[in-house]
């Protein structure tokens, strides 16, 4: 059986972090979490996404991959591991922002990093309304994703959903609907995704 490898994901805003964080604590197991406000070229991207996407994207990747390949040895071990991404959501932002010359590019170096990485056994896909998710991020308040446009958001949604169908063919995928969810303050509410995840992960636990 393999070890369980929990993916969580879903747009900018949606609380993929403070839930990977929640199931991480409840289940007292190893916690994954993105790079993202490191990256030096993040805040350039948001005010010129054509100059700065390549490089934007580069830096993710190549942080990722390394990110995986450190947890291969703890998912041998028998380690479960929640990560607040899936890789594929590199593919995602890419194709959406990258040059077709870059693009091509991209995928290529992509398609060979991803080869050897470990694969998620099962991605809890959050998905919320643009109003939610833009509230989020006006409340979240880094700087650089106050400058994200609404038509933004929703092209990222749209690419999420189509992306999510794809790897459910092969990937356990659950959806939850978190527009009146507040894992933070209610308690009921985390139970609720709980849940879900502990049939994928309880015969792993001590």
């Amino acid at each position: 059986m393999t070890t369980p490898f929990i993916c969580i994901e879903g747009v900018i805003g949606v609380g993929k972090t403070t839930l990977t964080k929640a199931i991480a604590k409840h289940f007292q197991v190893d916690c994954l979490l993105e790079i993202v406000e490191e990256n030096p070229y993040l805040e350039k991207f948001y005010e010129d996404m054509d100059a700065w996407s390549f490089q934007t994207e580069m830096f993710f990747l190549c942080n990722r991959v390394k990110q995986l390949e450190d947890i291969h040895p703890l998912l041998l071990q028998g380690r479960p591991v929640v990560s607040d991404y899936h890789l594929t959501k590199n593919v995602l932002f890419a194709r959406r922002t990258l040059q077709l010359k870059k693009w091509k590019q991209y995928e290529r170096i992509y398609q060979i990093l991803n080869e050897s990485l470990p694969q998620a056994s099962v991605i809890i896909y959050l998905k919320a309304s643009v109003d939610t998710l833009m509230e989020r991020i006006q409340h979240r308040g880094r700087a650089f994703e106050l400058k994200i446009d609404r038509d933004y958001i929703a092209q990222l949604a749209s690419d999420y959903d189509e992306a999510m169908n794809t790897l459910k063919t092969h990937t356990t995928v659950i959806t939850i609907e978190t527009d009146h969810l507040n894992v933070i303050d209610n308690q009921a509410d985390l139970n609720f995704i709980i849940d879900q995840v502990q049939p994928y992960i309880s015969s792993y636990l001590n």
